[in-house]
């Protein structure tokens, strides 16, 4: 029986990206091969904590819950074959499907959307992780195929108090993918507390209209603050 480590299921909005507002259930897979020194979930990446639990166990709590779409997110939920197993059935229920994912690691599923965040360079962490977090978290051959397969918006974590190089990288980065819409763009404000996060994305707005870029707002920490099981 497939089984998977997960750290939290919840009923939420969709705080971010272009179904903001969605209603939406959560599921949270723990564990990742990324470790973001500004990473907003730890218990998930750089703790991952969480019961080990059969797919069929979490498949039957989100029907339960009697919402439509789905967000499988993380940590990183591709890492694991399972989740294979998780999104087929929930598909298979009739649930539209979102896996939010850093674009690393790649498995044979086609939900209705990939949200895919790139991660820059400033997301490295100090110490021993610096060196494998660098040389995993930008993997283009793996995005192109998940571009190849279901609808995808990318979502770029950026800080405006050093710009020129976030839109420097952004570009370079999206210059080795197929050719993708401005409007799949959605530029998010560094940080976790909401004066902070709107003054990033005021700050944000003007290279957003000239690129055709949109932002990305973190409602559910508006709403709720930076809470876990929101």
């Amino acid at each position: 029986m497939a089984k998977l480590r997960i750290s939290e299921i919840f009923t939420s909005v969709q705080g971010e990206g272009q179904w903001i507002g969605v209603p939406s259930v959560f599921v949270r897979v723990s564990g990742c091969n990324l470790r973001c020194v500004w990473c907003d979930t730890p218990y998930a990446s750089w703790h991952p904590e969480g019961p080990v639990r059969e797919v069929d166990d979490v498949v039957a709590e989100v029907q339960a819950q009697g919402v439509r779409h789905v967000v499988v997110t993380g940590g990183e939920p591709m890492l694991f074959e399972p989740t294979v197993d998780l999104v087929n059935a929930l598909q298979a229920a009739g649930h539209v499907i979102t896996i939010e994912t850093a674009g690393t690691v790649d498995l044979p599923l086609t939900p209705q959307l990939f949200s895919i965040s790139p991660k820059l360079s400033h997301s490295a962490p100090e110490g021993e992780w610096h060196d494998r977090h660098e040389a995993a978290r930008w993997r283009p051959e793996i995005i192109k195929a998940m571009m190849q397969r279901a609808p995808v918006q990318f979502k770029f974590v950026v800080n405006p108090d050093h710009p020129s190089d976030d839109w420097a990288e952004i570009d370079a980065m999206l210059a080795q993918l197929p050719p993708v819409a401005p409007d799949s763009v959605f530029l998010m404000a560094e940080g976790r507390d909401t004066a902070v996060l709107h003054d990033r994305e005021r700050r944000l707005v003007p290279e957003a209209i000239r690129r055709g870029w949109r932002i990305a707002p973190r409602l559910q920490i508006d709403l709720f603050g930076d809470t876990k099981g929101t």
